[in-house]
């Protein structure tokens, strides 16, 4: 049995080794194109279940595989695909509460947990220098939304309720329970 995670994320890979367990990191080349008249909590879990499904595995390996995007006022706000594209993110969350929300899907044989969290985010106000002191950092343009907290973004966050981690495209805490059920021996190993 081998760990495997579904990402080149190197914030998720991070993560992932806050488990202590060694893992292998396979990564399946899919259309994560979400269906936008469809609830934004499903389709982000849909598609981690479906990077999870498309990544090599044995028939007896454990694959986390995980999907994180922003959404406020009801847009879904994914990875900037330019900076003025950043900047109206940005700009849009100024002010405002937010969800980010991770779709994560651990998959073992036949047997699949695919869940959303939710974690409810609020900026304060921001100028636009602000924003695009950010967006020069180089920062923004990897997120979904446009921000990592971990970095200079985490000056614009007043209130933060649920998983920390969750905003940084993995909900440590559900993984852990996720991995307890489904794979207890792994976690014989983690803290």
């Amino acid at each position: 049995m081998q760990l495997i995670l579904a990402s080149q994320s190197p914030r998720r890979k991070e993560l992932m080794g806050l488990f202590h367990i060694p893992f292998a990191i396979q990564v399946a080349d899919i259309d994560e194109t979400m269906d936008e008249t469809l609830p934004a909590c499903q389709e982000v879990a849909r598609v981690s279940r479906m990077k999870a499904e498309a990544t090599p595995h044995g028939a007896d390996d454990v694959v986390v595989a995980a999907d994180t995007i922003v959404v406020c006022d009801g847009k879904v706000l994914g990875k900037p695909k330019d900076p003025t594209d950043a900047y109206r993110m940005l700009r849009l969350l100024s002010g405002k509460d937010h969800q980010v929300m991770t779709g994560l899907t651990v998959l073992r044989g036949d047997a699949a947990t695919v869940c959303t969290e939710i974690t409810d985010i609020h900026f304060r106000e921001l100028t636009d220098k602000e924003i695009w002191n950010y967006i020069r950092s180089g920062d923004p343009m990897d997120k979904a939304g446009s921000y990592g907290i971990q970095g200079g973004a985490a000056l614009f966050v007043e209130r933060i309720v649920g998983d920390y981690y969750n905003v940084m495209g993995l909900p440590v805490c559900r993984l852990g329970q996720i991995l307890r059920v489904i794979a207890p021996e792994l976690m014989e190993e983690s803290v």
